[in-house]
């Protein structure tokens, strides 16, 4: 078992983001490690994409992103519902 959980956060550095690291920050005990990712890096963004990350900020926790932050992001079938590509 490992002796510390890995809690990662991806952030676009805005100040949504900061206020999830805030948030992280305040929930955390001895048991957690925490990283700031910077999505401006391209390996960060890259390995942002594998895990599945569609929007930030975005929470990993051991290696899977934590539930709350799945499946968020833009949608092809929303956007086209909401209007975009539809001529007024």
């Amino acid at each position: 078992m490992a002796s510390k959980r890995l809690i990662e956060i991806f952030s676009a550095g805005c100040a949504v983001c900061q206020d999830t690291i805030n948030l992280v920050n305040s929930l955390i005990c001895p048991s957690c490690e925490v990283m700031v990712l910077d999505m401006h890096q391209p390996a960060i963004a890259n390995r942002a994409k594998e895990l599945g990350i569609k929007s930030v900020p975005a929470v990993v926790v051991n290696g899977k992103l934590a539930s709350c932050c799945e499946g968020r992001g833009p949608d092809a079938g929303a956007l086209k519902a909401a209007g975009i590509g539809e001529p007024l």
